[in-house]
């Protein structure tokens, strides 16, 4: 018997309801109308495109070491339908991306046998596949809606940015989102209690719960007793986009503050340091970040990888040269970012490694150098030139925006 399997891409369609009227025989009886027949017939709920009304709905979750097929059998598909589920085009559903902990609704008939009619699979707060169980396997997509609520949050920093965030109730990526916009002038490392921000911004909320932050429109970080402002401003024409000072200078510099997130500082630029190895006093030209085995590292700029290869003491190394002034290197790495050879050119934020304590270590770190001119130089200290600023011809509508901006965070000029 040749099985055929019924795909709905299209998601949930919209039923057009109507209605007519047989005339009375008095003409002039008008208590019956369209309208009247309308709004006396019962509402219908529905819930992922499901008339809801018809079923009793049932939650549960993938365990661990389950398959879906095997979800559906467990919840009474038949056999037949549940194979189904494995003939899917990855284009359709990928059975190999179902994971447990992953929550799903089985909508049973309301007769005696409780026959599942419907399961739908929770792929996150916005993505739903609903899956039709009954004769034939049936495949929809449904997407809930995603509303953007405008937010003004401010916080007082007393340990880090991401606790400050936690205790103010605030959604943990907006530290993300921060971090990434203030990479270039704000060390993160050197936070200090008492430092806070204000930040006005976007929330995207589904059914009420928040999955995550939409847009940072402009924000005030406070750093050890001064401001630094950023301001969202774009210009397609001009192919300018981007986060901006007060002055219109750009937020983006030549190198990153630091070349890993969220970690700490467990030793300085020096030039007389014991070392915890060898215990002798020797020069540490660079800075130590304690993290985690694995914690990714970046490049802190564009430039050209010149040595890539286990070094001594210095464990799996990987050397950069931005240019003719500039050179950086990356110390005690586990393992080497994809891609990064000796010759191969990086983007400022590539992955070109991951912390580990190869060489002489006594725990995951990682070991950051820069030279200036063949010249160590403590990297805490090195300052960076911005890109170009906001064009003179775009200016005025800058100021507009930052105006508009400053009445948010409650700035005044």
């Amino acid at each position: 018997m040749k099985r055929s399997i019924i795909f709905n891409i299209l998601g949930i369609g919209m039923a057009i309801l109507g209605a007519c009227t047989t005339p009375e025989t008095n003409p002039t009886d008008t208590s019956t109308s369209a309208n009247s027949s309308l709004s006396n017939q019962p509402s219908v709920h529905t819930e992922y495109g499901i008339e809801v009304d018809n079923y009793t709905a049932q939650m549960g979750a993938v365990k661990s070491g389950q398959t879906l097929s095997g979800v559906f059998e467990h919840l009474g598909v038949s056999r037949k339908v549940a194979a189904q589920l494995n003939t899917l085009p990855d284009s359709i559903f990928n059975v190999k991306k179902v994971r447990a902990g992953n929550q799903f609704t089985v909508y049973r008939t309301q007769d005696s046998l409780q026959t599942p009619a419907y399961i739908v699979y929770h792929s996150s707060l916005v993505n739903h596949v609903v899956f039709g169980t009954q004769d034939t396997l049936t495949v929809s997509h449904f997407e809930k809606p995603v509303t953007k609520v405008e937010k003004v949050s401010a916080a007082v920093i007393e340990t880090s940015l991401w606790d400050a965030t936690i205790k103010n109730d605030l959604n943990i990526n907006l530290s993300l989102e921060l971090s990434d916009i203030y990479a270039w002038v704000v060390d993160f490392f050197g936070i200090q209690k008492g430092d806070g921000f204000t930040v006005y911004y976007t929330e995207n909320y589904v059914d009420s719960v928040s999955v995550g932050i939409g847009e940072i429109y402009a924000a005030k970080f406070t750093h050890n007793k001064q401001d630094f402002y950023a301001y969202k401003y774009d210009n397609d024409s001009l192919a300018i986009h981007g986060y901006w000072d007060e002055n219109g200078n750009s937020l983006r510099k030549a190198f990153l503050k630091a070349p890993l997130k969220f970690s700490r500082i467990s030793s300085k630029f020096t030039y007389a340091r014991k070392h915890p190895v060898y215990k002798v006093v020797r020069p540490h030209t660079g800075v130590d970040y304690a993290a985690p085995t694995g914690t990714p590292v970046v490049a802190i700029g564009d430039g050209k990888v010149i040595f890539r290869a286990y070094k001594g003491g210095g464990g799996h190394t990987v050397k950069i040269k931005h240019n003719s002034v500039y050179t950086t290197a990356y110390l005690h790495l586990s393992k080497y970012g994809p891609g990064i050879t000796v010759g191969s050119q990086v983007k400022q934020g590539q992955v070109i490694g991951y912390v580990g304590s190869t060489g002489a270590s006594t725990g995951p770190h990682l070991d950051f150098r820069v030279w200036k001119n063949g010249t160590p130089i403590d990297p805490l200290k090195m300052e960076s030139p911005s890109v170009e600023p906001v064009p003179a011809k775009a200016m005025d509508a800058f100021k507009a925006k930052k105006a508009k901006y400053d009445e948010k965070l409650g700035v005044r000029n």
